[in-house]
């Protein structure tokens, strides 16, 4: 996959490529179906398949106290797209020059200099300045131009509450911030995972018998504290993990932390990059009065998360880490 940067990488793109322009936060089945249309058009006429992303999300500098909580930090976008067979991927940074773009100025772009054959777009797509562009505008806009707007509706799936419900990104911050993760893994066709390197944490797993990974976390959303079993991603190799989010209340106060018991894994992780791919929620954090009792907690939180580490909900993500 080729990356391009910047409206100098947008128009450098191959003449008649199917394209398709979005934020793709998470990269969820919604972004899937409309990827997947674009690569079918691109197969279909032997042309080149591209994408479009905005990074960061241009709320990050137009309005940051808005901005949404990342759900895929750059690095694993890159590689999820990598793995949908995009050829070329062009990254547009939130610039005066592409934020002061009014929404016909950048058709004028697409049209005259990007040129491609098929543009395809979900329903909800909005574009230039201020948002002011819409799927109808691109309608009226692309008629006899040569260049086929193709509008994918949402996917719809049932959550595990039997409620029915469209697929976005504000669907999964909603879900991960209560904790819903194979919710959350049902959005997105994979499970939820946080990336980063392992640092240096209290040490107070091993003195117990439960050594822990402590996650150094990229920028993205880290879900509700709580306990859950989950997967630990080391050098391509898949461990089962209990992973605990919050601030350790047994041990009196202490900063929100990320760490893991990786099921089976042996040997020194300080330093290596790790994701945790998160398949159930356990239980909430608690406090508790005894070492004892959360040794034993904890021992029923491995024996659980070793038997759901069985029972992925969602298809395994499809790379492996550097």
């Amino acid at each position: 996959m080729r990356i391009l940067h910047g409206l100098d990488g947008l128009t450098s793109l191959p003449a008649r490529a199917a394209l398709s322009i979005g934020n793709f936060d998470g990269l969820h089945l919604g972004h899937h179906r409309i990827l997947q249309t674009a690569s079918e058009l691109a197969k279909a006429e032997s042309t080149t398949f591209a994408a479009v992303t905005f990074e960061p999300h241009p709320m990050t500098v137009l309005r940051p106290e808005l901005a949404p909580a990342r759900l895929t930090p750059p690095s694993i976008k890159q590689k999820l797209f990598e793995s949908m067979g995009v050829d070329h991927l062009v990254i547009l940074p939130p610039e005066p020059s592409v934020l002061n773009l009014k929404a016909e100025q950048f058709w004028t772009i697409l049209r005259d200099q990007v040129k491609p054959a098929h543009l395809v777009e979900g329903a909800s797509f909005r574009f230039g300045k201020g948002a002011a562009g819409s799927i109808e505008n691109l309608r009226v806009w692309s008629a006899g131009t040569g260049i086929s707007l193709h509008v994918v509706e949402s996917v719809f799936v049932p959550l595990l509450d039997l409620n029915v419900a469209p697929v976005s990104s504000s669907l999964i911050r909603f879900l991960l911030d209560n904790g819903r993760v194979r919710d959350a893994a049902i959005c997105l066709g994979r499970p939820y995972s946080l990336s980063g390197s392992v640092g240096q944490g209290h040490q107070r797993g091993r003195t117990i018998g439960f050594p822990t990974a402590n996650l150094k976390p990229d920028d993205q959303l880290i879900p509700l504290d709580g306990v859950y079993a989950g997967h630990a991603l080391v050098a391509g190799t898949l461990y089962p993990a209990a992973v605990s989010i919050g601030t350790m209340p047994t041990f009196g106060e202490n900063l929100r932390q990320i760490e893991a018991h990786l099921i089976g894994f042996n040997g020194d992780l300080y330093g290596q990059p790790i994701e945790f791919h998160l398949l159930d929620w356990l239980r909430e954090q608690q406090k508790y009065s005894q070492l004892e009792a959360l040794i034993a907690q904890i021992k029923a939180d491995v024996a659980e998360t070793a038997i759901l580490a069985r029972r992925d909900p969602a298809r395994p993500i499809a790379y492996s880490m550097a």
